[in-house]
């Protein structure tokens, strides 16, 4: 991978540790760690890239505005759908299925046609989901500790998870088209878009100011804890909230700075990195019940995703290369 590519993978690992422990402890704290994350990028962006408001943007700001509110969406629903029974690793497996929403919009909006492989690698995603989603139901509907009447109520708002997480990834294939529109009119802009799709969803958070004041007096309520070097004393929920900023917008750069500097392929690689590595630590740091029917609907969802980036032929020159070289010396 290019030097970019593992800075990202870096900033994301970090960034996990944080987030994990947070949603270990506060599960419904997705809302004030978004918040946290859009106000840090925004007040960095309209310092450095929009010059105090004196920059006029390349791409006018209503496509922005469209954009934002697609954004603002997915990043809402996508928190809620945590509060409602979903587990972190169906989650992550879940929004894996992003190839899939991508390619079926493609289809009927940009009127696209794809290879037979590229078919066949969204059929094994398709199937990798289905089973994951499938075993998460039957252990939602099958747990022991509750009797049948809250029993079907927890598999009811499990369902409306599901619901959430499928808008969602819709959603997100709508937003990615829309942006890709965007770029291909006025050209690419990254940092501009890093900037405007973090500081205009902002008002937006004022609908949930309360869940956000609540989680902070719960953090301010949480141990304390000293920051090794500096010598400050914190509660702890505050540092792992300062940390994740931190490391959330490393990784947003360096995932913005990858779109302009590497090819397509390189980046859909490091994300689906980035979702594997993710799916491995959540299940061994917190111990996830994961089956294995859960682990052969994560290799249909990893092998498909890898076939439709076509990877194979990549690594097959360079493969070959390898071979020659001790040949050759």
């Amino acid at each position: 991978l290019e030097p970019n590519a593992v800075f990202v993978l870096h900033g994301i690992a970090l960034m996990l540790v944080f987030l994990l422990r947070a949603c270990r402890q506060f599960p419904g704290c997705g809302n004030i760690v978004t918040f946290s994350q859009f106000l840090f990028i925004a007040v960095e962006g309209f310092i450095f890239e929009a010059n105090f408001g004196r920059k006029r943007p390349a791409i006018p700001i209503r496509y922005y505005l469209i954009m934002v509110a697609m954004f603002f969406t997915v990043s809402v629903v996508n928190n809620y759908a945590l509060n409602l029974n979903i587990a972190m690793p169906l989650h992550m497996i879940f929004r894996s299925g992003s190839l899939i929403a991508s390619m079926a919009l493609g289809i009927i909006i940009l009127k696209k046609r794809y290879s037979v492989s590229k078919y066949m690698s969204i059929a094994l995603v398709s199937l990798g989901i289905f089973t994951c989603t499938f075993m998460s139901a039957k252990q939602v509907a099958s747990d022991s500790s509750l009797n049948e009447e809250d029993g079907l109520q927890v598999f009811l708002w499990w369902l409306l998870g599901i619901a959430a997480l499928t808008f969602a990834l819709l959603m997100s294939a709508r937003m990615g088209i829309f942006q890709e529109m965007l770029y291909k009119q006025f050209g690419k802009h990254s940092k501009e878009a890093l900037f405007y799709n973090h500081a205009l969803p902002l008002p937006g958070f004022l609908l949930l100011a309360p869940n956000i004041y609540h989680h902070a007096v719960l953090f301010s309520q949480s141990e304390l804890f000293q920051v090794p070097v500096i010598g400050l004393t914190l509660p702890i929920m505050w540092f792992y909230l300062l940390m994740n900023v931190i490391t959330q917008y490393i990784c947003i750069r360096g995932v913005f700075i990858l779109t302009t500097e590497c090819t397509s392929l390189t980046v859909t690689l490091v994300v689906t990195l980035r979702k594997f590595v993710s799916l491995i630590f959540s299940i061994l740091y917190f111990r996830n019940p994961f089956t294995a029917w859960h682990w052969l609907g994560t290799a249909f969802v990893f092998v498909g995703t890898l076939m439709y980036t076509e990877v194979w032929n990549s690594l097959g020159p360079f493969l070959a290369r390898w071979r020659k070289r001790p040949k050759e010396e």
